[in-house]
């Protein structure tokens, strides 16, 4: 875009001024400042575990639980480094009591943390002489360990993830006093510490493996693409392709969060980036600033479900599951785009509402001249995809994408510098982006550890399919009294069946909504699994898509008041009202809400489901998005012209019958949109005209 004037540039804010709302609103890169000598020592640290998991993606990675011990040993001592136990990051002070500036019990955690963490590999040969009969060394060791994950995760994350994992493991000592189906016989200490400590079913389980065996290695990849500029290019491409149609920079945000969002799996990260560009634009055509906040955090949460990298859920995906990475890419396709379908709708439709412009031609880029700048740095995308589409393991795809953001790094520097300076520059940044991928890694890890605890706990008393006989008790019930009191009607609108999985899907999307209001979406995605996916699999779901609806409703937690963290992000930026522009995002991000249970009654939206159908497909795909369109024209007030009432309410039922996926509920949707339609007719040519003098 073109340089603002000074009233606009009143409008942008600084890098550090980005950064200062990332912090305040994402707990986990909320990093204190170190003394100098700290500094270096502690970015060595980081930079050494980049290392490592570069080489091993490379030319193979140990032993699982030496591997994840190792990962695990580095980041809790790390994360007593770089997180404060109380309040607001400070400047590091010096003292007896503070060694190199962190207090004394920062250092006594953050060796304990390691050592603990180191102890599991190191006695691993004698395991199978040890687990189920734990010596007392074992079990003191383990439970260090716990209370060491625990501070480490309450200081990355906060509070809600730490409690309930307490709340688990005093579930299973206490199993004889719960009440009714929840009892069970109870374990003692010796046998939590040993299920939870010794096994491959609690901390050094798939959680953590995954975490140190695919995601680090994406979030690293992430930040060195977003280095070489590829972050830049998506968004430059998103001005120079949407920025010119009516409301353009909101479209721009749009499109470009949902590139951006191919290799960056952070809500608020995408929502600073992106949003420190549109948000102000958007402000500035036109949009109230709650709205353009809403754009920008709604827009940014389709990260996590966009392909290719899709946060680290993907990757836990295929561990559980057992199916290839391409597998899961695939199923997240038209679920991703009916996500930005739905934003892009609802913004096109409040521009042509309020009669906004789009940006003139001297405020946008050239597509052709912005893509021959900067097609280079493409280049590791391709690769990674490439890799991964022939077969190859996801950690050997990101090795080669990694290895090409570094090549692409060192010919940028040839080009601006001579050989001596561009390779002095290419180290530089190389170190750089090892250690922040590497501290960004930090939080993710401790909290994946941290949710083997629950995980161990579930599978130690069998309390999933506790939960899963009880909410489907509940749901049946439901479903008879519905259909009981629908029984007057000649037809019947859905069977008892049906009704169930309906309420059962009800309670299951509030349980992730809720768990993600204090939880970051991996560890909620995977305590979900545990809990939730049993329940959904009692009434004959496919494991995939339990798996995908869990992981969606999870998501939406991040734009869903009261603790919508990236609409709070964006709000900052915009100076708006943030619980305003939380329900504003929610409501921008209902094709994410509405679509989960469209795969569930018809899985061959996924593409890659047993028994798909393209009739199926089709008649699914497009009543979702029909019903997407019809439910934001009655939220905007505004289809082709504004609305009466009566309308909006019609449009409301069309829109849930449309994206039923049934042919009779479809078809009586498209009666209950004809009649509107019909009046709407003669304001088509009106508005289109219209649309083009602005």
């Amino acid at each position: 875009m073109a340089a603002p004037s000074e009233a606009e540039r009143a409008e942008v804010l600084t890098e550090q001024h980005m950064k200062d709302l990332e912090e305040r609103f994402d707990p986990e890169v909320r990093f204190r400042p170190l003394p100098p000598l700290l500094g270096w020592i502690a970015a060595g640290a980081l930079f050494i575990l980049s290392c490592y998991h570069y080489y091993t993606a490379g030319f193979g990675i140990p032993q699982a639980t030496t591997h994840r011990g190792l990962h695990l040993a580095f980041t809790l001592a790390l994360a007593f480094v770089f997180f404060t136990a109380w309040g607001q990051p400070r400047e590091p002070r010096s003292g007896l009591l503070r060694p190199l500036g962190l207090p004394l019990y920062d250092w006594l955690f953050a060796i304990a943390g390691a050592v603990t963490a180191l102890y599991v590999p190191w006695i691993f040969n004698d395991l199978a002489f040890r687990v189920g009969n734990p010596l007392p060394i074992d079990v003191f060791m383990g439970t260090i360990l716990i209370v060491v994950m625990l501070e480490a995760t309450r200081r990355a994350m906060g509070w809600p993830l730490p409690v309930i994992a307490v709340l688990f493991i005093a579930y299973a000592y206490f199993g004889q006093s719960m009440p009714g189906v929840l009892a069970h016989p109870g374990a003692s200490w010796d046998n939590i510490v040993n299920h939870l400590y010794l096994t491959s079913q609690g901390i050094y389980g798939t959680a953590l493996g995954v975490i140190s065996t695919y995601v680090f290695h994406f979030v690293l990849f992430g930040v060195l693409a977003t280095r070489i500029g590829l972050g830049q290019l998506f968004i430059d491409l998103a001005s120079a392709l949407a920025g010119r149609y009516s409301g353009g920079p909101a479209k721009v945000s749009v499109l470009s969060s949902a590139m951006l969002g191919s290799i960056s799996g952070s809500s608020i990260a995408n929502t600073v980036t992106t949003g420190s560009l549109t948000i102000p634009a958007m402000i500035r055509i036109g949009y109230p600033r709650h709205f353009a906040a809403a754009v920008e955090a709604a827009s940014s949460t389709g990260g996590q479900i966009t392909p290719p990298v899709m946060g680290a859920v993907a990757f836990l995906m295929i561990e559980y599951l057992g199916v290839p990475l391409t597998t899961i890419l695939t199923a997240a396709l038209v679920p991703a785009f009916m996500h930005f379908f739905g934003v892009l709708v609802q913004v096109h439709l409040e521009a042509r509402r309020r009669g906004l412009r789009g940006l003139t031609r001297d405020e946008l880029p050239v597509a052709w001249t912005v893509f021959k700048a900067g097609w280079l740095t493409t280049l590791p995308l391709f690769v990674l995809v490439a890799v991964l589409l022939s077969g190859k393991t996801p950690y050997l795809a990101a090795f080669w994408g990694i290895t090409s953001c570094l090549l692409v790094l060192v010919i940028q520097n040839l080009v601006r510098h001579d050989i001596r300076t561009a390779l002095r520059e290419s180290v530089r940044e190389t170190w750089d982006g090892f250690v922040v991928g590497a501290k960004y890694s930090l939080s993710v890890t401790a909290a994946a550890a941290l949710v083997g605890v629950i995980i161990g706990v579930v599978t130690l008393t069998g309390v999933g399919f506790k939960i899963a006989y009880m909410v489907t008790s509940i749901a049946a019930g439901w479903a008879e009294s519905v259909s009981a009191s629908l029984a007057f009607l000649p037809f019947e609108v859905l069977s008892v069946t049906a009704l169930t999985l309906l309420f059962t899907l009800i309670m299951t999307a509030v349980v992730c909504i809720l768990m993600g209001c204090g939880i970051p979406t991996t560890a909620n995605y995977l305590i979900m699994i545990a809990v939730a996916a049993p329940i959904l699999g009692l009434l004959g779901v496919e494991p995939l898509v339990a798996h995908f609806f869990v992981f969606y409703y999870g998501v939406l937690a991040d734009i869903t008041p009261p603790v919508a963290l990236a609409a709070y992000a964006a709000s900052g930026i915009a100076g708006a009202n943030a619980f305003k522009a939380g329900n504003t995002a929610f409501r921008l991000g209902m094709g994410k809400a509405l679509v989960p249970f469209v795969f569930v009654f018809s899985p061959s939206l996924l593409l890659v489901v047993e028994g798909f159908s393209w009739t199926e497909f089709l008649l699914a795909g497009t009543g979702a998005m029909a019903g997407i369109w019809m439910l934001s024209a009655a939220f905007a007030n505004w289809l082709f012209a504004p609305l009466r009432t009566y309308e909006r309410a019609l449009l409301v039922v069309a829109a849930i019958l449309l994206v039923a996926p049934d042919l009779y509920a479809t078809l009586v949707g498209v009666v209950l949109v004809a009649p509107v339609a019909l009046r709407q007719m003669p304001f088509i040519g009106k508005e289109a005209a219209a649309g083009n003098e602005r």
